[in-house]
């Protein structure tokens, strides 16, 4: 896994790593090498190196959706006291480790500069920040809990619209596989897990979901275990495992699955003209709704860039972060993306079709925080939630992964 190497490379980059043209080198580290987001990446990287001539942009993504890959090699690269310039991270319990081993330098010197504390949501804020210090700058807000649905499918199935329930969708499923479509498309191992966070959150109910992640939380619930038999008799509806996010999306996009749980950059992809996306044409080739169940929560995250210490560059991370904060950063950014502006006061004429619902939708509902994208749980705690759903995968043992969960969550809940 380590062995990947980062795609792509600023322009007038030397083999050697080092920029020609006597520029400075910026390393910026994500895992945006997807169509649509590494279109959004490419946008803001336009903006910083007008903005900062004697600047130039090394693209040091690692492809892996959810960032999964290219956290293993960043570990590395922090234990060699090697680290990138700026790296990618989820705003949360994701980012707690890295403050806690003491990798990150706190940011409120920027937010004083940029008076970002007037621009940013409060709860945003809270999210990362630790005794009162801030510790990276959010780009946007993204939704988990979205169901993709090709409307020509559904038709063909006697589905009338979006199941609203677990139970609707269980019927509608059941309802697809009958006419020889796939019921439900499926990506790599992690999309199991941000599957089952929408399940856990559809099932439960909002209050009960966020309660999984205080402290004396009870996983052994008999609530708990009807979530999961829910994700059993779900799971059982999936196609083959595509190998990421992206093709078992696009699935859904060519008629041959209905229905795939995926967050809202999904979106980008679907949308964006062929030479980054997929071109499609929503509400016809595809549309959405809240996962079943979740109507009225906004199961949110936040991708965010940091500034580690000991950064190489770090007048260029700085100003890296500054585009990153700006509102025309962040406009440039997020529709290209799929993703709304972390900012309140971003162009709201450039966010249409589900970009706008997505707007309305995160001033109103009520909020939860994603397990598999760093809100609600550390990264230890992730790593064993992912383990206890891959074994799941393999013996659809319902006790075993609610014991698995369980022990989890005693050992990392804090």
């Amino acid at each position: 896994m380590l062995g990947l190497s980062a795609c792509g490379g600023g322009g007038g980059d030397t083999a050697g790593g080092q920029p020609s043209g006597g520029k400075q080198q910026v390393e910026v580290f994500s895992w945006w090498t997807g169509p649509g987001e590494a279109d959004g990446l490419q946008a803001m990287r336009q903006i910083f190196e007008q903005q900062n001539p004697g600047q130039t942009f090394f693209d040091a993504a690692v492809a892996g959706g959810s960032g999964d890959k290219a956290k293993a090699l960043l570990a590395s690269k922090l234990q060699a006291d090697t680290p990138p310039d700026t790296f990618q991270g989820h705003a949360g319990a994701e980012l707690q480790g890295y403050i806690k081993a003491g990798d990150l330098e706190e940011l409120n010197f920027l937010y004083d500069e940029l008076k970002l504390q007037d621009v940013f949501p409060s709860q945003l804020i809270e999210q990362i920040s630790v005794d009162g210090k801030i510790y990276s700058v959010p780009v946007n807000i993204h939704r988990s809990n979205v169901l993709w649905f090709n409307p020509a499918v559904l038709k063909e199935a006697g589905v009338a619209g979006a199941p609203k329930s677990i139970e609707e969708f269980l019927t509608a499923l059941e309802k697809v596989k009958a006419t020889g479509k796939i019921p439900l498309s499926i990506g790599s191992e992690w999309t199991a897990v941000h599957l089952l966070e929408s399940v856990l959150l559809g099932s439960l109910g909002t209050d009960a979901y966020n309660a999984l992640f205080l402290p004396g939380a009870d996983w052994n619930s008999a609530g708990v275990t009807k979530a999961l038999e829910d994700f059993k008799k779900i799971m059982s509806y999936a196609g083959d495992p595509q190998d990421d996010w992206q093709p078992a999306a696009k699935q859904v996009a060519d008629g041959e699955a209905a229905f795939n749980v995926m967050g809202d950059w999904a979106y980008g992809y679907f949308h964006n003209p062929p030479e980054g996306g997929l071109g499609k044409t929503s509400k016809t080739d595809f549309d959405w709704a809240p996962s079943p169940g979740t109507e009225g929560t906004y199961l949110w995250l936040s991708d965010s860039f940091t500034l580690p210490k000991g950064a190489k560059n770090r007048d260029g991370a700085v100003a890296w972060l500054k585009v990153a904060a700006s509102k025309e950063g962040q406009d440039a950014f997020n529709p290209k993306k799929g993703s709304i502006p972390a900012r309140k006061d971003a162009d709201q004429a450039l966010y249409t079709d589900y970009l706008a619902d997505a707007l309305k939708d995160w001033s109103a509902d009520k909020l939860a925080g994603s397990i598999q994208h760093g809100v609600a749980v550390n990264q230890p705690w992730l790593a064993e939630i992912n383990t206890q759903v891959g074994l799941f995968l393999g013996t659809q043992d319902v006790a075993a992964l609610q014991k698995g969960l369980a022990d989890a969550a005693a050992a990392n809940a804090q």
